[in-house]
């Protein structure tokens, strides 16, 4: 207890580091997740073949995905770019699916009525379909939030891993408090980005809140 109260300012700008690392990934994932999600909506051959890629790049060992990184970057070990990539690269694996239920999960009816409406397909797919698909949607992107948060600490083995830095620091020095320290910070940042998560959706889908007041 002592060395956490000591530690106090370093567990915070680490925790903060620690969701940089974690977050940047969600948004860059959720950008590219999105036309590859939509082009599994609309095509069959497009969800048979993105899907299941996207199912097979999350089972890489996520040590195993951070060390090639810098081979396939050509960046440094300790460069954090290496860790950006690869959560980016789980956040894909995991958005695509949700992405493509999201939209599959849009009423035809609506979608028809606002064809019927002189909406083009782009501004369809943002005035209509993508907000009535945020519910699934934001599903997927809390559970790839906090899957990222999990995983940057694995970064820690090749020396960019946020508060994971304390699992090898507390066991090198036989030191339980940074371990346990470690792990409740990461839970408490979990749990933070849930609430905002669950939050912002019901902000985004007002329609939500009032149809089940009803």
């Amino acid at each position: 207890m002592t060395w956490i109260l000591d530690h106090l300012d370093v567990l915070f700008t680490t925790s903060l580091d620690h969701l940089w690392l974690a977050l940047i990934p969600v948004v860059a994932g959720l950008l590219i997740s999105l036309p590859l999600g939509w082009m599994a909506s609309r095509w069959r051959l497009a969800k048979s073949i993105l899907v299941p890629t996207a199912g097979m790049l999350y089972t890489i060992p996520s040590l195993a995905l951070f060390v090639l990184m810098p081979l396939i970057l050509g960046t440094r070990i300790l460069d954090p770019l290496n860790v950006i990539a690869a959560l980016t690269i789980y956040t894909v694996a995991l958005l695509v699916r949700s992405v493509a239920d999201a939209l599959a999960a849009v009423p035809p009816a609506v979608t028809a009525a606002a064809t019927a409406m002189g909406y083009r397909p782009l501004g369809r797919f943002f005035a209509v379909e993508l907000p009535l698909a945020v519910p699934v949607l934001l599903a997927g992107v809390r559970v790839a939030t906090v899957s990222n948060i999990s995983l940057v600490s694995v970064g820690a083995l090749i020396g960019v891993g946020g508060l994971g830095k304390f699992f090898t620091e507390g066991y090198q020095r036989g030191n339980p408090a940074e371990i346990i320290a470690a792990i409740v910070a990461i839970l408490v940042l979990a749990l933070l980005m849930e609430i905002i998560l669950v939050v912002a959706g019901r902000a985004l889908t007002p329609w939500a809140r009032t149809g089940g007041a009803r």
